[in-house]
C-alpha cells in the first residue's frame, strides 16, 4: 500500500490489486508512442536499459524488438508477475526484479538509457535521482514518459472520470490538460534537460477495453473496497452503452523529457 499526501489527499492505493486488469487493459499506448522514443535514439540495439516503476512491463514488452536488452524494476510484486507471464508468453528474455525506484538494486554505470513511464512523479526525487544518475553510464539518458485523456476535449473521457470522482473524489487524476514533465529541483546538478516533446494521441478503445481501463486506474482498482470497484463497474459499463459506440478514439496527449546525466 502506497500512500503519498501528494496524490489523492494521502489516501491509499496498491497497484498490485488491480494487476490483473493493469496486464489485460493498460498496455494501450499506440504505435506514434514508441516511434518517439526510438527517434530520439533510446531502447535500441547495443543499450542496456532500466524501466523503472515498469508495472507489467509495457515498454520493454513493447520496444523489446529494437534490440536493446532490458531490465524492468516495480515495488509491486504483483505486477511484477504479470511482467513476467506476459514477457514469457511472448518468448522475450527480460529480466523482471521487485524494486523500487529509490532502492534499485544495480551497480554503479550499469545502464546506457533509464526510462520511467507513467511512475516518475511517484518518486521521492531526492533519493531517487542519485540513484538514477550513479546507475547511467557517463552521457547516458533518463527518459520520462507520461501519456493522459484529456477530460475537456473528449466527451468519453470526459463522462467517465466525472463518475470516478463520485466514487472517489479525492482522486487528484482528474483534470488532465497538456503541459511538459515537471523537473524537480534535486535534478539540478545530476542531470541536463536534452529535449522536452508534447504530442497528441487518438488511442482506439471498445467499450469493454475503455471500461477495463478506466477500473485499472489508481482512483478505482488500486484504492477502492471490491463493492465499490464492483457498484462503479456496473454504472460505468451502463454509462458507455449510453454514450459511446462500440469502438471509438479517445484524445489523449503524450509528453516525453528526456535528460542527460552529467558525469
Amino acid at each position: 500500500m502506497i500512500q503519498d499526501r501528494r496524490i489523492d489527499a494521502g489516501k491509499g492505493f496498491d497497484w498490485g490489486r488491480t494487476s490483473q486488469d493493469y496486464a489485460k487493459y493498460r498496455d494501450i499506448y499506440p504505435e506514434e508512442f514508441y516511434q518517439k522514443i526510438i527517434e530520439h535514439g533510446l531502447c535500441t540495439k547495443g543499450q542496456q536499459v532500466l524501466d523503472l516503476g515498469t508495472g507489467t512491463g509495457v515498454l520493454p514488452r513493447n520496444l523489446y524488438r529494437y534490440g536493446a536488452c532490458f531490465v524492468g524494476s516495480d515495488l509491486s510484486e504483483e505486477q511484477i508477475e504479470q511482467a513476467r507471464r506476459l514477457a514469457a508468453e511472448n518468448g522475450q528474455e527480460i529480466s523482471f526484479v521487485v524494486s523500487s525506484a529509490e532502492t534499485a538494486p544495480f551497480p554503479d554505470n550499469s545502464f546506457d538509457v533509464i526510462t520511467a513511464c507513467q511512475c516518475f512523479f511517484y518518486f521521492d526525487h531526492a533519493v531517487a535521482l542519485p540513484r538514477i544518475a550513479a546507475m547511467l553510464r557517463p552521457g547516458g539518458k533518463l527518459a520520462i514518459l507520461y501519456m493522459a485523456w484529456l477530460p475537456e476535449e473528449d466527451p468519453i473521457a470526459g463522462a467517465s472520470e466525472e463518475l470516478v470522482l463520485r466514487y472517489n473524489p479525492v482522486w487528484t487524476g482528474a483534470g488532465e490538460t497538456r503541459r511538459p514533465i515537471a523537473i524537480p529541483k534535486e535534478a539540478e546538478g545530476l542531470f541536463a534537460v536534452e529535449e522536452s516533446v508534447l504530442f497528441d494521441l487518438q488511442v482506439p478503445f471498445t467499450r469493454e477495453s475503455w471500461a477495463g481501463r478506466i477500473k485499472a486506474c489508481r482512483g478505482i482498482g488500486a484504492s477502492l473496497r471490491p463493492e465499490e470497484i464492483a457498484a462503479f463497474e456496473k454504472e460505468h459499463q451502463a454509462l458507455l452503452r449510453q454514450i459511446a459506440p462500440e469502438s471509438f478514439l479517445v484524445r489523449h496527449y503524450a509528453a516525453m523529457t528526456v535528460l542527460r546525466v552529467l558525469k
